[in-house]
């Protein structure tokens, strides 16, 4: 039988048939084994082929095949730096909620998930919720933001979850998509996702007022069908975002404005550290490329964690 999987809990999987049938599954004992350095070897979003057997009153599923992956998102393992965590599969867009406090969104939090979504290509929507909590002062740093990353081709949308704002805009857009919303824990996703599909309810929390931090909510990625013809992923909240399989020497590539200008970089491999006459730091200087953009890529180039530090004129706090 041929499924989609829906949610993924470790070692079980609830897998849908295109009849509508849900079935819990498992993995075959061999397949761990194959080679796959991820610690989930297979993830919401895949479709897999899988065999039905009857233990009991139950009829359980065995899942034997993987079918190829039109794109997938990755990040590092949290407890096993060397591994890798898929976080879903076969996705039309992802859309990154983004939030100036409660909890803090950082731009090289932002800059690592669009450089990893570029990588596998996969189109990503920057949703700036709870714009109905922000003072005029931090309405002016959403605009900078939302700003910068238009100018650089990316779509951005003011939102508030709670109130609604905008909300029917994000869902025009999913509308016959598979669509996953990604961030930090308290960032909204939740939250919008029940504005967006009231009937679904998904479990909700509040900030921690000592930490500032969301709590998580979600333990595990899930798909929902949602009323108006379209799909769903909800994922944990992501605390970091480390990346995996780049070379040095492609991740210029994964930021679009510097892409643009490797052309006109005197040395064909400008990796835009130290090279002369290197067109992106050129553009740099001349207020062409936001230095918090630069500073995240020098980040990644270098191999350094992520810096949290670091404001959105790309100046240490």
């Amino acid at each position: 039988m041929l499924g989609t999987v829906y949610k993924s809990t470790g070692s079980w999987y609830t897998v849908k048939t295109d009849d509508g049938t849900f079935y819990e599954c498992r993995i075959k004992g061999k397949f761990r084994i194959q080679g796959i350095k991820s610690t989930n070897p297979i993830a919401v979003g895949d479709r897999v082929k899988f065999e039905i057997e009857q233990l009991g009153d139950d009829s359980v599923g065995t899942i034997d095949k993987i079918e190829e992956r039109k794109n997938y998102i990755i990040r590092k393992s949290v407890n096993l730096s060397k591994q890798t965590h898929i976080i879903a599969t076969n996705l039309d867009q992802v859309f990154l909620l983004i939030t100036l406090n409660n909890p803090k969104t950082y731009p090289v939090f932002i800059d690592r998930f669009l450089a990893t979504a570029e990588a596998y290509d996969i189109p990503t929507v920057l949703l700036f919720n709870k714009i109905d909590t922000y003072n005029k002062e931090e309405l002016l740093e959403v605009k900078y933001l939302a700003a910068l990353y238009r100018d650089i081709g990316y779509e951005c949308i003011g939102i508030s979850a709670a109130t609604g704002k905008n909300v029917s805009k994000v869902k025009t857009l999913m509308i016959e998509k598979v669509s996953m919303f990604a961030g930090h824990s308290g960032a909204g996703k939740s939250t919008l996702v029940n504005a967006l599909e009231p009937n679904l309810d998904l479990k909700t929390a509040q900030i921690s007022e000592q930490h500032l931090q969301g709590q998580h909510t979600t333990t595990f990625a899930e798909m929902f069908d949602l009323s108006f013809n379209a799909q769903i992923i909800d994922t944990p909240g992501i605390k970091g975002f480390g990346i995996v399989d780049m070379e040095k020497e492609e991740i210029g590539d994964y930021f679009r404005e510097f892409f643009v200008l490797k052309s006109d970089c005197k040395f064909n491999n400008c990796l835009h550290i130290d090279e002369p006459q290197c067109a992106v730091k050129d553009a740099l200087d001349n207020g062409e490329v936001a230095w918090s953009r630069y500073k995240s890529y020098t980040q990644m180039i270098l191999g350094e964690e992520e810096n949290y530090r670091t404001d959105i004129y790309g100046e240490k706090k």
